[in-house]
């Protein structure tokens, strides 16, 4: 039995001619009934689905022309250099410099995202919290958490000037110096200061609490963001001893 032969080149040119095409057209390219067929010529070529429409449409690499984002439109039909929708609102928010709100990354991706950004909050990928009656929307990691926090407060305050400033003063300090900062803001405030910088600064009231005691007593460990002793374990250390 002789063995029939697609050329990828049938499906290069349906991209050349209409940049975008759907599983059905590129049968019809191949000359084939087999989805299987069809796969298997697209995993040579570097081909993106759609992050709307179900993933409906494809597309080449070459052919999309991605914003600064990664993101690229053809009429109503969206890609990303990031792969599914999942992975792009993953992505976008934890690069936003001040996070999002879900409004505004609908805006940028063009898509509804309420359900995309619960399941990667429920999957811990992202992380949320509430701002003026909306959750705000962030990286997981502690430190960029803390950026974005600060920033989005920064524009939140805009109308107050002091209030501003400190949230972009305290987006430019390290860990220790924003424990610190946010425990002498504290002290300032009084009663329910911990609290209420929680809010402000986006930090736990615990790790506020340690850094306003720590400024009472004087324990603040200067040139080091952690005492010593604290993070991992230098590699050295954990090579048994021969």
């Amino acid at each position: 039995m002789n063995t029939v032969r697609f050329s990828t080149d049938k499906i290069v040119n349906l991209f050349r001619d209409q940049k975008v095409a759907t599983l059905p057209q590129l049968k019809a390219a191949l000359g084939t009934d087999i989805a299987v067929t069809v796969f298997r010529k697209l995993s040579t070529l570097p081909y993106r689905s759609s992050y709307s429409h179900c993933g409906a449409y494809y597309t080449l690499d070459p052919i999309a022309q991605f914003d600064e984002l990664g993101l690229w439109s053809y009429r109503d039909i969206h890609f990303s250099r990031h792969g599914t929708l999942l992975n792009t609102a993953a992505t976008l928010v934890s690069q936003a410099p001040a996070g999002y709100f879900a409004d505004e990354l609908e805006s940028v991706v063009q898509v509804a995202v309420k359900d995309p950004l619960r399941q990667l909050v429920n999957t811990g990928r992202l992380y949320r919290r509430p701002l003026t009656g909306r959750y705000l929307y962030c990286a997981v990691d502690r430190t960029r958490r803390q950026e974005q926090w600060a920033a989005r407060q920064s524009q939140h305050h805009q109308g107050d000037d002091v209030q501003a400033a400190k949230a972009l003063f305290y987006s430019l300090l390290d860990e220790q110096q924003r424990r610190l900062y946010a425990g002498l803001e504290s002290i300032q405030l009084g009663h329910g200061g911990d609290q209420r910088m929680a809010q402000v600064f986006g930090l736990d009231v615990d790790t506020i609490a340690r850094g306003r005691s720590e400024l009472l007593r004087a324990e603040v460990v200067r040139g080091r963001v952690r005492r010593r002793g604290g993070g991992r374990v230098a590699v050295e250390k954990k090579r048994p001893k021969s």
